[in-house]
C-alpha cells in the first residue's frame, strides 16, 4: 500500500486541514504525533528506509522502545500537509530502549520534526501508562479563544475547569477530569515537557498559558474532538464575560448541575474541582 495511501496518513493529514482551518495553526503554529499501530506499519513499511542516523531524546521512554510515530515537520505549515505530506509528515522510529530515534520515512528536503518532539514522547509515555494504550495521538494547538482566556484568567487547573464546566453543559462530559493549567514557560523546552508529562497523570488536555493546548485522545477524532470541545467552551466564557461587562456569567451551569450530568453518562467528575 505505502505510507502515503494509509489510513493514518489520511487521518492525520484531515487533522492538520481543519486545525489550520478553525485558525489554530497560523504559519508553522502547532503539532501532531501518533503513535502507530501494527496495521499502519504493515501498511507503510514497504517506504521505510533503514540504516538512518540516531538522534538522542532529552529523556529515553523505556515502554514506547521500538515504538514508530508519525509526527509534522518542525517549521512545517498544516495548511500545506495534504499538498506535500512526504515533506510535511515524517515516520519516527524509537530504538529498543526507547531512548533515541531515527526517521524512516518523510519529511523530505532535510526537515526534521517538529520541535516539541522530547514534549510529545514524554507525554505519549505518560499517556500509554495512564490509559493502558488506548491513546495514540498528542496534538498541540494554538486555539485563539484558549489563548485569549490565559490572558484574564490565572493559570490554575481549578480556575479554569470550573470556569469551561460552568458555561456549558456537555463540558464535564468532554473532559470530566478537567483541564491542567502550566504557567508560561519555553516552548519546547525540558521544564514544560516534565511539567505537562506529570499533569498527564491526571487530565488529557493541558492550557499551556498565552500558548495553546496541548492534548492526548486515543485517536485522531477523539484528540481533535477534546480540543475543539476546550476551544468552544472557552469562546462560551469569553463571549459571556464580554457581554456582562468584563465581569463573570451569572448564570451559569451549578456544581450539583454537574454531578446529575455525570450521574446521567456514569461519569466521575475530578471532585477536586467541585464546591
Amino acid at each position: 500500500m505505502g505510507v502515503l495511501e494509509a489510513d493514518c496518513t489520511r487521518h492525520i493529514v484531515r487533522m492538520c486541514g481543519d486545525g489550520f482551518r478553525l485558525g489554530w495553526h497560523e504559519s508553522n503554529g502547532g503539532n501532531i504525533s501518533y503513535r502507530m499501530t501494527e496495521h499502519d506499519i504493515a501498511a507503510c513499511e514497504e517506504d521505510f528506509v533503514s540504516g538512518g542516523s540516531w538522534h538522542e531524546l532529552d529523556e529515553a521512554a523505556p515502554a514506547l522502545g521500538g515504538m514508530h510515530f508519525m509526527v509534522t515537520r518542525s517549521g512545517g505549515h498544516m495548511r500545506s500537509a495534504h499538498i506535500d505530506p512526504a515533506s510535511s509528515l515524517g515516520i519516527i522510529e524509537l530504538d529498543e530502549a526507547g531512548s533515541s530515534w531515527r526517521l524512516v520515512w518523510g519529511l523530505e528536503g532535510g526537515g526534521k520534526p517538529t520541535s516539541e518532539l522530547p514534549t510529545h514522547i514524554m507525554a505519549h509515555a505518560r499517556r500509554f501508562e495512564v490509559a493502558n494504550g488506548d491513546e495514540r495521538v498528542i496534538y498541540h494547538a494554538h486555539c485563539p479563544n484558549i489563548v485569549t482566556l490565559s490572558t484574564l484568567l490565572a493559570p490554575n487547573s481549578r480556575v479554569w475547569t470550573r470556569a469551561l464546566w460552568s458555561c456549558m453543559t456537555e463540558s464535564v462530559v468532554f473532559f470530566p477530569q478537567g483541564v491542567g493549567v502550566v504557567p508560561w514557560m519555553v516552548p519546547g523546552g525540558p521544564e514544560i515537557a516534565r511539567v505537562s508529562r506529570d499533569m498527564l497523570v491526571w487530565c488529557r488536555a493541558i492550557i499551556w498559558t498565552q500558548h495553546g493546548i496541548f492534548a492526548s485522545g486515543q485517536n485522531c477524532d477523539d484528540a481533535f474532538g477534546l480540543v475543539h470541545a476546550v476551544e468552544k467552551a472557552a469562546g462560551y466564557y469569553l463571549t459571556a464575560r464580554a457581554a456582562n461587562g468584563g465581569k463573570d456569567p451569572i448564570y451559569t451551569v451549578s456544581d450539583e448541575q454537574l454531578r446529575q450530568v455525570c450521574a446521567r453518562y456514569g461519569l466521575a467528575p475530578n471532585e477536586e474541582f467541585l464546591d
